[in-house]
């Protein structure tokens, strides 16, 4: 991926995970009917795979025929980035320090089908002092240390 596409693409899933922390904690509700929360999706219609403790929160359409799943877990952002790099077998490349943001892009991004890279994103929401990303469940409000974001690669025939 070139350099520029690169940045852009950092951009939009900072963008998407902020947009994301900021409508929950600013409203205290769950995202709008537009961001749909459909039943928790399987490693196996991801195409990545999902760690054991990690609880589904949300989905979200990405555009061109993809969506882009949020899970939380307590999980340390390291031990987190050290999972996924074992599983995946890649070594990822750490975007941001601060927060700390890990991605691995897995599969080609094709710019004219898809709106973001096939790819796994970590990122630490306990920097800097904070209790980590508030999410309104049904079970009430709760908090996770670390966030994955998962992108499948777009279902084929959309």
């Amino acid at each position: 991926m070139s350099g520029a596409a690169r940045t852009v693409t950092l951009t939009l899933v900072s963008v998407v995970l902020l947009t994301a922390a900021a409508r929950v904690q600013q409203t205290g509700q769950p995202a709008p009917p537009g961001a749909s929360v459909p039943a928790a999706p399987t490693e196996a219609t991801l195409g990545f795979p999902i760690y054991p403790t990690a609880r589904f929160l949300t989905s979200y359409d990405a555009g061109r025929g993809q969506r882009y799943f949020l899970f939380g877990t307590d999980s340390s952002f390291t031990d987190m980035v050290n999972y996924y790099r074992l599983l995946l077998d890649e070594r990822g490349d750490r975007v941001f320090d601060e927060p700390a943001t890990h991605i691995f892009e897995m599969g080609r991004f094709r710019e004219s089908t898809m709106a973001f890279p096939p790819g796994v994103t970590i990122k630490d929401y306990t920097w800097n002092g904070s209790e980590g990303y508030l999410h309104a469940g049904d079970a009430g409000p709760e908090r996770y240390r670390t966030i994955i974001q998962i992108v499948p690669a777009p279902v084929a025939g959309r």
